[in-house]
Formats: structure tokens, C-alpha cells, sequence
């Protein structure tokens, strides 16, 4: 093995690199940052307002709010919903504890639910289970860029019980069913984060919630001090999140581009699964347009000796997640439902680079390395 790769052995493959992103796109941003200090208008302003009708329109819903980060949209969604200190709110154990987080913000109990264990998304069975032990709203998260599969149906079932649900879209902005219904358009209302390594990313924090034209006004009030008119909060639960005007600019450079950056994440998780031959390596099944390759999660059952073999060879990995949410000290005793697939993933998932701009050299590169991978041996 001492000659492997020795035309790219010194190729360092981050995990990911936002200097590509930002290069691709300087020109673009650098005008939307002159054109926001220039104007004088640095909180709700014009860039804010297009950007809500903007992202609105692509997800398919009636309206769009922005709002500080992900986890504020996730909480704010759920208090637009009804859910309070009484609730309790069903949510996978195995999405890295940000829907949780949100939960236990508003002071809701967290229903803690297991997921298949291909698509590693939450399904109608899982779901059933926790309607049935009482829980008064549902969370469903696109996983790793993947649009549920089963989520038209569980917000059916939902929908009869009278349990409303919210979608986590955090990973998955672009993904669609093959009618073309996008993820965040499924549900009751949906969340979105733009943290900078997301499909859609701003150039620091921001979120968004999507709903109806209707609900979106009581979004508006939460996200700020729970207003119902300037200095006058009488909405409980209000607090202050709201997307920079600045980061509203660099998102509309962004989002004409999503499209074409989620189809070259794709193309580089196909590269993968074409070319990654070890049976050491358990690949996912990455298709669009259901899924955007947020992330490339394969798994291993020596997961831990796979990662330290790529770092060996220079390619930078993650796991997302090693502790399932309730081995979380915080989320303890939230349990719904045994979750043994979830404790399985969290001891196999491995992360490998996927994001635009990615060369083909280092695609090469980790495709090699991986292929390499003799476990329990030599490497």
C-alpha cells in the first residue's frame, strides 16, 4: 500500500469549503453587500421582504418570514402551531438534536421517535406510534438532503387526528417528489436554516419559516417580541429573531443557483456510489430530485477505523450523528418508542465531502482511499 495514490497523495480534501462557494459567487456578493451599506437600511428592509416572496415562491407555499437561524424558525413554527409548555412533540432521535432543542425552548415535552433504516427519515409506522401515545404535534425532518418518503402520508394521518405537523427542512431545500411538490410544502409549516454550509446558505446565521398567508402573520409577530402592533406585545412566546437584511442580499444571490449547485451535489454523491467498491462500505441510495445530497452519509461497522484511515490519506470526514438524542443528558427520558435503529446509525454513519465545487481530483481521491480501506488489516 505504500504507493497508493502517489499522484494525489499530498491532495488535502477538506470536508468542506465555503472559499469555493464564496469565490464562485464575489462579484455577486460583494454588489448585494455595497448595495445593503449604501442604502442605510439594515433590519427588515427591502432585501428581506423580496427574499421572503422569492423563497416563498420556490418552496411553493403562500408566504415566507425570516428569521435568525434554524433552530428559531423550528421553534417559532411549533408556537404558529399551538404547541406549549403542555405539548408534547414527536421529533426522529437520530437528527443531531436540533428539532429537539427547539422543543424543549418552548418548554414541550420531546417524544423521541425511531426511523427506517434506509432512509433513516421518520415513517408512518413510527409516527402512528407516537399519535398514539399522545403526542400533540409531529416533526418531520428531510434528513441528510433527502424529502421523507412517507411524508405526504404521515401529514394524511396527522391531519385526521387533528395533530398538526412541521417539516424540517433544514438539509433539504430543493429536494421534491417527482411531481415536483417541494420539501417545506407537505405540511402545516416548515423551517428552514441558511447556515452557511446548508444547500441554501447565507454568509453567517438566518432561517426562515414557510406556511400559509394566514399563519405566516402570527410568525411575523413572534419574531419579534410577540408585537401585534409597535410596542405593544401581547402574543406570548414572542422573541427577537430576524433575518439580517445583509444575509437576505447574499441569499438572493444565492437561491437563483440552488437548482444547479443541488444537481452537482448529486453528480458528486454518483461518483461515490460508482465508484466506491469495498464491502467494507455501506452506501446510501441518493436520487433526485428527492434528494440533494446535502450530505454523503455511508456507514461502516468499523466506522471508527474507516475515518481514521481516510484522515490518514487526507480526506476529512464527520459523523452526523454519533449520539443519538436520547443519550443526550439534556433530552433524557424522552423516549416515545424503543429507537434501535436510530442507536445502530449513530455507531455506523460516516460523512464523506460533498458540497459544489468539489474537484474531480479530489472525488478521485476519496473514491481511492475508500476503496483502499482493508479493515482490521493494514491500510
Amino acid at each position: 500500500m505504500a504507493n497508493l495514490l502517489s499522484n494525489t497523495a499530498a491532495t488535502a480534501v477538506p470536508f468542506n469549503d465555503l472559499n469555493v462557494r464564496i469565490a464562485q459567487h464575489r462579484e455577486a456578493l460583494d454588489a448585494a453587500y455595497h448595495a445593503v451599506m449604501d442604502s442605510g437600511w439594515l433590519v427588515l428592509g427591502q432585501n428581506v421582504g423580496q427574499f421572503e416572496k422569492e423563497f416563498a415562491s420556490y418552496v411553493g407555499v403562500e408566504d415566507c418570514v425570516g428569521v435568525g437561524n434554524g433552530t428559531d424558525a423550528l421553534e417559532l413554527a411549533l408556537r404558529a402551531v399551538g404547541v406549549t409548555t403542555a405539548s408534547k412533540v414527536a421529533t426522529a432521535a437520530n437528527a443531531g438534536g436540533y428539532s429537539a432543542t427547539a422543543i424543549r425552548c418552548i418548554g414541550a415535552q420531546v417524544m423521541l421517535i425511531d426511523v427506517d433504516p434506509q432512509t433513516h427519515t421518520v415513517t408512518t409506522d413510527t409516527v402512528t406510534d407516537a399519535l398514539n401515545a399522545g403526542v400533540d404535534a409531529v416533526v418531520i425532518t428531510h434528513l441528510y438532503g433527502q424529502l421523507a418518503p412517507e411524508t405526504a402520508k404521515i401529514v394524511e394521518v396527522c391531519k385526521r387526528q387533528g395533530v398538526p405537523v412541521v417539516e424540517d427542512c433544514a438539509q433539504a431545500h430543493g429536494a421534491r417528489d417527482t411531481a415536483g411538490k417541494m420539501a417545506g410544502s407537505f405540511a402545516d409549516i416548515s423551517a428552514f436554516s441558511f447556515y452557511p454550509t446548508k444547500n441554501l446558505g447565507a454568509i453567517g446565521d438566518g432561517g426562515a419559516v414557510c406556511t400559509t398567508a394566514e399563519r405566516s402573520s402570527r410568525v411575523r409577530e413572534l419574531r419579534q417580541y410577540g408585537w401585534s402592533s409597535k410596542y405593544t406585545a401581547d402574543i406570548p412566546g414572542g422573541r427577537n429573531s430576524r433575518l439580517d437584511e445583509m444575509q437576505a442580499a447574499f441569499l438572493r444571490c444565492m437561491l437563483p443557483h440552488l437548482d444547479e449547485d443541488n444537481a452537482e451535489r448529486v453528480r458528486i454523491a454518483q461518483r461515490y456510489i460508482d465508484g466506491i467498491d469495498n464491502p467494507s462500505i455501506e452506501l446510501p441510495v441518493i436520487a433526485a430530485p428527492n434528494h440533494v445530497a446535502h450530505l454523503f452519509v455511508c456507514q461502516s461497522h468499523q466506522r471508527d477505523a474507516l475515518r481514521e484511515h481516510l484522515s490518514a490519506h487526507t480526506v476529512a470526514t464527520d459523523v452526523h450523528y454519533p449520539i443519538p438524542d436520547h443519550k443526550q443528558s439534556v433530552f433524557a427520558g424522552s423516549l416515545a418508542s424503543e429507537v434501535q435503529v436510530s442507536e445502530r446509525l449513530a455507531e455506523r454513519v460516516l460523512s464523506l465531502p460533498c458540497y459544489p465545487g468539489l474537484s474531480d481530483t479530489a472525488i478521485a481521491h476519496v473514491i481511492e482511499s475508500a476503496n483502499a480501506f482493508e479493515p482490521g488489516g493494514a491500510t
